[in-house]
């Protein structure tokens, strides 16, 4: 799909750099990019939703099983 977008003129610039010396289109990595924004960003839902259901989970049981998983969950970099 073709889009336009203005970005500051260092930015392109930096970019137009950037993809000469990894031998991409301009086209390639600003896709790379995007793609690249959007799975960080996906990945900040997905604990968000985690994190909810956790929440949700019988607070009255304190087994190791239950606060291995959560202190896992916590420290786990998505």
């Amino acid at each position: 799909m073709k889009t336009s977008f203005s970005i500051p003129d260092d930015l392109f610039e930096r970019a137009e750099r950037l993809a000469k010396k990894m031998n991409h289109s301009r086209s390639e990595l600003y896709s790379r990019a995007v793609a690249e924004y959007v799975a960080r960003h996906s990945a900040d839902e997905v604990t968000e939703a985690l994190n909810a259901a956790l929440e949700e989970i019988d607070q009255s049981e304190e087994g190791f099983t239950r606060e291995a998983s959560i202190g896992l969950l916590r420290r786990t970099d998505w």
